[in-house]
């Protein structure tokens, strides 16, 4: 296979990388029902395997010359305008054993290979992005790889620190302090360094990525009422407190409130009052913004030498021998917004 088969754009259209996740899960569905929908808007290359997006394309009967101009996924031809569609095949999935829907080592080691794909395409600049269809963390430790998500494995790749996962919806923003931990180790895992610059980056985020100039940036408590003044716990007085006064000197164009109750936080946000939201915990931000505009939601890495987004969703596998209701429109929102913060990075 030749990694470097993708044409250098001379031109202002983004290079965007897809790959398809998890072959069991919906990741394939929902890449070809997004190709359909934006295979004019970048230079997309999928990265996954043929014989799973061609049983996708089967089950939802769509017919492959939508995607190609002499070729399955070479490209496409809207009104004369050339839009390359490419698929870098891996043939890493055993065929005879394959079905969607169904948890496997052999699924987990195939998305690992096509996160190793991606990874060797942004070093070598053929992409400029990329875009991750959900994987299975269980699969892919079942494949014999300790792997505790995306964004880890991307901080380790590119020897990166100070990564957020900011999380969007057409509502809100939201830059996670703590990812995938209990909910009980919460507390100890907050520091004022590790805040500090999680609340630094978000403010650089909103800055490169989506051209704000003047962030307004609010930050929630991790106790009930923000602690009502120590009442209900002291990380609030601690912690939260001593870095947002110590930021507010250091970034004098940017507005820092809080520590604040976080359905206070959300509920300013909501109306338009907020640019961010700093959540101190996994769920404290997945709700609202699930609630608010699950299909729109997209989740952001910010600190990565490229823009790397997903769908705020999983693998599905309930859905996944179901093709038909698998819903692409958070993987349409994060094409979207890869392409977007990319231009964005480069006027910045």
């Amino acid at each position: 296979m030749n990694l470097k088969s993708n044409p250098t754009l001379k031109s202002s259209i983004i290079r965007v990388g897809l790959t398809i996740g998890d072959p069991s899960g919906i990741g394939p569905a929902i890449a070809l029902k997004a190709l359909k929908v934006l295979k004019d808007k970048a230079h997309l290359t999928v990265i996954g395997d043929s014989f799973v997006l061609a049983r996708a394309a089967q089950a939802l009967k769509i017919n492959p010359r939508t995607f190609r101009c002499g070729g399955f996924f070479r490209g496409s031809c809207l009104g004369g305008r050339y839009m390359p569609v490419e698929l870098i095949d891996l043939n890493n999935v055993r065929r005879k054993y394959f079905d969607f829907g169904h948890l496997s080592a052999a699924s987990g080691r195939a998305s690992l290979e096509y996160l190793d794909t991606a990874t060797r395409l942004l070093k070598n600049r053929e992409i400029d992005c990329l875009v991750t269809c959900p994987i299975s963390k269980e699969a892919i430790n079942l494949a014999g790889s300790e792997f505790p998500g995306h964004t880890e494995y991307f901080a380790d790749k590119f020897n990166c620190r100070n990564l957020i996962m900011m999380l969007v919806n057409d509502k809100l923003k939201f830059s996670l302090v703590t990812r995938h931990i209990p909910l009980k180790d919460v507390c100890g895992s907050i520091s004022r360094s590790g805040l500090e610059n999680n609340i630094a980056s978000a403010i650089k985020c909103l800055k490169r990525s989506f051209l704000i100039s003047s962030p307004r940036v609010l930050v929630c408590g991790i106790n009930p009422h923000a602690s009502d003044n120590g009442l209900i716990g002291q990380e609030e007085l601690k912690i939260i407190k001593p870095v947002i006064i110590r930021l507010k000197k250091k970034h004098k164009d940017t507005t820092i409130i809080g520590p604040l109750s976080a359905d206070i936080a959300i509920s300013l946000a909501v109306k338009g009052g907020a640019d961010c939201v700093i959540a101190l915990y996994h769920d404290q931000a997945l709700i609202p913004l699930k609630l608010t505009g699950f299909e729109s939601g997209v989740n952001l890495t910010f600190g990565l030498p490229f823009v790397r987004t997903s769908p705020l969703h999983g693998t599905a596998f309930d859905l996944a021998a179901k093709p038909a209701l698998a819903c692409p429109n958070s993987l349409i929102a994060a094409i979207k917004l890869a392409i977007k913060c990319t231009l964005n990075l480069k006027k910045a």
